[in-house]
């Protein structure tokens, strides 16, 4: 290349260059990825290869846009408790990892066929989160195969993608006939059922566990806590096991006082009975779950004395001083709601089983509180020397199970809105996330920190990247560089154009993937004579399936946080499933539409 052709070409080179060190950078560094990619974005915009408007155009993508308002809908969904209750029906209890794999992939794939597949994963994050916290299953060993299955799940429709309407629209636009609702299908589910197979497999050996190194049961703190299970709640009546009070991690029920008879050793097939007052004993994480479960609640009355709502409150630990003037006395003797506008519902003592309640526990100093009170009593208590230490406990809101059935009409509404194409998903999206706020569902606190704003900062980075590799032509260039090479066998070109596709996807939207990619494949199938629906199909699937990186595709992004997963994982774990698809497409595609009809 000599040096005009290299002047010439400048951007397209600097844009590569560029490129290369992001995914270098993604790769080696071990955080901030939303700032590696941003790193890159900037640079290209010093350079001048694109303007501040196409730098910053992600950020007001409707699609990062959309991804913003579901997280606050999934959230609102999740704080009402409605998601808890329906995931645990759907999914219920596995018996194994590879079980918990495959509940937490079959459903969400089945409903994205005919939903799009964001808002899927979206609610999809918080409940299979809680779900494998409760199970005792690693999070990261869930979260991914779930969203490849989505992803695999969305290409048994038209509607399943927007990538798939989008191909339709330009088939459409050549030949007057778009494709139809099921076309699609008959590629779509062999995809499905190959790739749950292998996502369960390979995820024995290919995806790593990304737990923290310290798990809830090393929580030094034991908190001894009692409940009473309301009048008319839906746990009168079930066995312990079927309530689920067995299998929060971390937890030990010591006790069932029932109308002063107590329970020592309680079996898991004791039925509980309204006005059981439960005694247990276990670590912050799981106390947290217990407050979530509907129909129980502390059995203090107190609680029902503080002035604000309890859906309001939060839980608060606090370490007591020797300062405190309650220390030597009682609870109750030393009216802890009234001199604090708290109220302590657990207590934790070095590991030691309080075997009282908690009105009559004397306190002591070092003694660690678990209360519930006001947000305002952080800010009252922070520096005061009647404890040592005050700190929130995240997520400890109790869920506002009378506003579940709001939430879940909302959803619904959002859904079947989007599906039946009333209005844009943007729209959707946000006209929900404003009803959830409006009807009280979640708080506007809430929904601000629902967010995951290092997810949305990726896919705005990621419009920047798609763009300049868009404008400078390098994607088109490439394109046809590998298009000629693969001469005029239509398989080893039908080859060609999926692999140019699944590249441009994983670096750039799907649907510009798609946009780019048709016109180049509709051309060569003139030239070779032959049908043009095997590349059309080769293009959708392609376009839709970039598992091998976060930027693959929208989707990819919104579980990259909650997971705690990091760019490798994608590419060990998804690249080959990229590979799989491929092979399926390229071998199935011919037969099911043929070259020559």
């Amino acid at each position: 290349m000599n040096w005009e052709s290299l002047a010439e070409h400048w951007q397209a080179i600097l844009t590569a260059g560029v490129l290369c060190a992001t995914l270098v950078g993604l790769l080696v560094l071990q955080r901030a990825p939303d700032m590696v990619m941003f790193g890159g974005v900037i640079i290209l915009l010093a350079a001048g290869v694109i303007g501040p408007d196409e730098a910053l155009k992600g950020m007001s993508n409707e699609g990062m846009v959309t991804v913003a308002a579901l997280f606050v809908v999934a959230a609102a969904v999740e704080r009402t408790g409605a998601l808890a209750a329906l995931v645990d029906r759907v999914l219920g209890r596995p018996s194994s990892l590879a079980s918990a794999q495959l509940r937490s992939m079959v459903f969400p794939s089945v409903l994205s066929a005919f939903t799009n597949n964001t808002p899927v994963v979206a609610l999809m994050v918080p409940a299979i989160r809680d779900w494998a916290k409760k199970n005792r299953l690693s999070v990261s060993k869930l979260l991914m195969p779930m969203n490849d299955a989505v992803v695999l799940g969305g290409l048994c429709t038209l509607i399943g993608t927007s990538t798939n309407v989008v191909v339709s629209g330009l088939v459409a636009a050549k030949r007057g006939e778009p494709l139809g609702m099921f076309d699609i299908t008959r590629l779509g589910i062999p995809l499905l059922l190959c790739g749950l197979v292998y996502l369960i497999t390979a995820s024995r050996f290919l995806l790593k566990d990304r737990r923290p190194p310290m798990s809830a049961s090393d929580d030094p703190r034991q908190y001894t806590l009692e409940m009473v299970v309301d009048p008319g709640s839906p746990l009168a009546g079930r066995t312990i096991e079927q309530a689920g009070l067995r299998h929060l991690h971390g937890l030990y029920l010591m006790e069932i006082d029932r109308n002063g008879h107590v329970i020592a050793a309680v079996a898991p097939t004791e039925r509980l009975e309204a006005g059981d007052r439960l005694v247990f004993v276990g670590v912050i994480d799981s106390v947290v779950e217990l407050q979530k479960i509907r129909g129980l609640r502390p059995a203090t009355n107190q609680v029902f004395k503080l002035d604000d709502p309890r859906s309001e409150r939060v839980l608060v630990e606090a370490v007591v001083s020797p300062s405190c003037p309650l220390v030597g006395r009682t609870i109750r003797e030393g009216r802890f709601r009234s001199t604090y506008g708290a109220v302590v519902i657990a207590v934790a003592r070095d590991g030691e089983r309080l075997q009282m309640k908690i009105g009559d526990i004397v306190l002591e100093p070092g003694d660690t509180l678990l209360v519930e009170a006001s947000p305002a009593f952080l800010d009252r208590q922070r520096s005061n020397r009647h404890f040592y230490l005050v700190s929130e406990v995240r997520d400890s809101t109790p869920p506002r199970h009378d506003k579940g059935w709001i939430a879940c009409t909302v959803l619904a509404a959002m859904v079947a809105a989007a599906a039946m194409e009333l209005v844009p998903m943007v729209a959707a999206a946000l006209t929900a996330a404003a009803a959830m706020v409006t009807f009280r569902c979640i708080s506007s606190t809430e929904a601000r920190r629902s967010i995951e704003w290092e997810s949305l900062l990726l896919i705005a980075a990621s419009f920047g990247l798609a763009r300049a590799i868009e404008k400078t032509g390098l994607a088109e260039t490439v394109a046809h560089a590998a298009i000629t090479a693969a001469g005029d066998h239509p398989h080893v070109v039908l080859a060609a154009i999926y692999l140019v596709t699944m590249l441009c996807t994983e670096l750039m939207s799907n649907n510009a993937a798609a946009v780019l990619a048709f016109p180049i494949a509709w051309q060569t199938a003139a030239d070779l004579g032959v049908s043009p629906m095997p590349f059309v199909m080769a293009i959708t699937v392609a376009a839709s399936c970039g598992f091998a990186t976060p930027m693959g595709y929208q989707t990819n992004l919104m579980i990259y946080g909650p997971g705690g997963y990091k760019f490798t994982d994608y590419l060990r774990y998804g690249g080959p499933l990229n590979l799989l698809v491929m092979a399926i497409t390229i071998a199935l595609a011919p037969l099911l539409w043929p070259f020559r009809p």
